[in-house]
């Protein structure tokens, strides 16, 4: 189980972040941040490979976020 984080993007729509609750921002790249714009908190979340997530897979959300500190969820083709 992690204690996840989720921010989504004021600069484009169905853009969010996703972070460990415990570290936050901090292992984000600048360069992300940049081109995200100002993180708006939407909610935190318990994540576990069970856990159903409107748009992600919950696993690959929590590998992402082991491995690099956090996943970064696309808006879909249509929203672009």
């Amino acid at each position: 189980m992690i204690s996840c984080d989720v921010y989504k993007s004021n600069r484009r729509s169905f853009m969010y972040l996703y972070v460990n609750a415990d570290s936050g921002l901090a292992r984000v790249p600048e360069a992300l941040l940049r081109t995200f714009g100002e993180p708006e908190f939407v909610l935190n979340i318990e994540l576990t490979p069970e856990r159903a997530l409107a748009k992600e897979d919950p696993q690959r959300v929590m590998d992402n976020l082991t491995l690099q500190g956090y996943h970064l969820q696309m808006p879909p083709i249509e929203a672009l």
